[in-house]
């Protein structure tokens, strides 16, 4: 991914108003973000644990959404979850179901789009091998590199589409 600066990513925001846009959280750290190990720009907000942010390349436009994530909570269970995004699969609290607002007057009437996805959205990372899931799983994928990645960017912008549809 292109390395973005915070008024790229402001503008990107497709399923909120500008306003909200502005006051939204961008992550402090973009100059030390790994650019090059990233399909897609995707973080929480530490002011707000129920929001997180997707911000994807599709050509040369990009394309923000603002998401409704759910607050940490201690499950008295061990389950295991598959991110919907670059198939990573985790044990408790590593997948969630994240919901994007439509945009425009279906967003105004409360209609969402939901996707399994890991909560702390280092997609990128995991299939690139940079950051361990720790599911206790010992499966490994058939496909390369170039297809994990290919799928994941497929996968993310299917999301975006579907949400502004």
């Amino acid at each position: 991914m292109r390395h973005l600066s915070e008024t790229d990513i402001r503008a990107s925001f497709v399923n909120c108003s500008k306003g909200e846009a502005k006051r939204l959280n961008v992550p402090r750290d973009l100059e030390e973000l790994p650019w090059d190990d990233l399909d897609y720009l995707g973080w929480r907000d530490p002011g707000a644990p129920d929001r997180a942010y997707i911000v994807a390349e599709q050509g040369d436009r990009l394309l923000g959404l603002v998401l409704r994530a759910p607050t940490a909570s201690s499950r008295g269970f061990t389950s295991r979850s598959m991110c919907s995004l670059c198939v990573t699969t985790h044990t408790s609290g590593g997948v969630a179901l994240m919901t994007a607002r439509r945009p425009g007057e279906a967003g105004r009437q409360g209609n969402t789009v939901g996707q399994y996805l890991c909560t702390d959205l280092a997609c990128s990372l995991y299939i690139r091998g940079k950051k361990q899931a720790g599911t206790g799983w010992g499966y490994e994928e058939t496909l390369s590199l170039e297809e994990k990645t290919a799928r994941t960017r497929n996968n993310v912008l299917a999301f975006i589409q579907m949400v502004i549809a």
